[in-house]
C-alpha cells in the first residue's frame, strides 16, 4: 500500500489534471464551435427579420382593408401605408437572406416569397383599374389559407402571410440543427465534459475518505468547491449556451487553485509534523 503522502500527491495530481483537461477541452470546443455559434446568431437575426416582414404584411393587409371600406380605390389608390408596408417586407426579406441557414431550399423559398410579394403589389396596382375584384385578388395574395394534405397544411401553398410563417418555421428548424450539430452536438459534448468531471468527483471523494480515516479530520471546503466550480463550466458546455471564454478560463483557474489548496494542509503536516 503506498504511503499516505504518495496517495495524496497522486490524488492531487489527478484532480488538477481533470481541471486542466476540462480547460483544454473547452478551448478546443470553443474554437471549433465559434463559427457555428456565429452562424446560428445570424440565423436568429434572419428569423427576426422574417417575423418583422410578417408584421408588415399584416400592416399591408390592414391598409388594403381600409381602402376597401372606402369603396373608392379608383380615386385614392392603394394608399401610402400599403406601399410603405410592402417595401418594408421586401427589405426584411433581403436582410433575412444573409442569415439563411436552410441552404438552397431556404434560398428558393425566400425567392418564392419575394415573388408572392411582387404578385401582391402588382394585383393591388391593377386594382386601381379593376376596382373591387382586383382588390380582392390582392388581399387573397396576402391572406390565402394553405392547402391541406389530410389534416396537415402543406407549407408554402398559402398567401404571403402564411408563407412567411412557413419560412420562419423552416429557418428556426435549420437554426436548431446548427445549434445541435458538430461541436454543439450534446451527444459529443456530454461524454467529453462529464467524464473528466465524474473522474474528478471520484478523486475528491477518495481524498475525503482518506482525510477522514487517516487524518481523523473533516475535508476542507476547498475540496468540495473544486468539483462544483468545475461543474459550473462542464455542465453549461453540454448545452446550446456555452459560457464565454472570459468567464470560463478564470473559473477553471479558480477550480485549480481550490484543488491545490484542498491538499496543501494535509501534505504540509508531513513536511512539518506537529510536535
Amino acid at each position: 500500500m503506498p504511503h499516505t503522502v504518495v496517495l495524496l500527491r497522486w490524488l492531487r495530481a489527478g484532480t488538477l489534471g481533470m481541471v486542466a483537461v476540462t480547460a483544454l477541452l473547452y478551448l478546443v470546443v470553443a474554437n471549433g464551435a465559434e463559427e457555428q455559434i456565429a452562424a446560428a446568431d445570424r440565423t436568429t437575426t434572419a428569423i427576426r427579420h422574417i417575423g418583422a416582414a410578417y408584421d408588415q404584411a399584416g400592416a399591408a393587409d390592414s391598409a388594403l382593408e381600409a381602402v376597401s371600406r372606402t369603396g373608392a380605390i379608383d380615386l385614392i389608390g392603394t394608399s401610402g401605408d400599403f406601399a410603405n408596408a410592402t417595401a418594408r417586407v421586401s427589405s426584411h426579406l433581403t436582410s433575412a437572406t444573409e442569415g439563411n441557414a436552410a441552404g438552397e431550399q431556404g434560398l428558393s423559398h425566400i425567392q418564392f416569397v419575394q415573388g408572392q410579394l411582387t404578385t401582391c403589389v402588382q394585383s393591388a396596382n391593377t386594382a386601381v383599374l379593376d376596382g373591387s375584384p382586383g382588390l380582392d385578388r390582392a388581399r387573397a395574395a396576402l391572406d390565402d389559407a394553405p392547402e391541406y394534405d389530410g389534416r396537415r397544411p402543406v407549407p408554402f401553398t398559402g398567401g404571403l402571410k402564411q408563407s412567411l410563417r412557413d419560412l420562419k418555421a423552416l429557418e428556426a428548424e435549420a437554426r436548431d440543427h446548427q445549434r445541435g450539430s458538430g461541436w454543439r452536438d450534446p451527444g459529443l459534448l456530454r461524454p467529453l465534459f462529464l467524464a473528466p468531471l465524474a473522474v474528478m468527483l471520484l478523486l475528491t471523494g477518495a481524498t475525503g475518505r482518506l482525510i477522514v480515516h487517516r487524518f481523523r479530520r473533516r475535508p476542507g471546503p476547498a475540496l468540495v468547491l473544486a468539483p462544483l466550480v468545475t461543474a459550473s463550466i462542464s455542465i453549461p458546455m453540454c448545452t446550446t449556451n456555452p459560457p464565454d471564454v472570459s468567464i470560463a478560463l478564470p473559473v477553471l483557474a479558480a477550480a485549480g487553485a481550490l484543488g491545490y489548496l484542498a491538499y496543501r494542509p494535509r501534505l504540509a503536516e508531513y513536511r512539518f509534523p506537529r510536535p
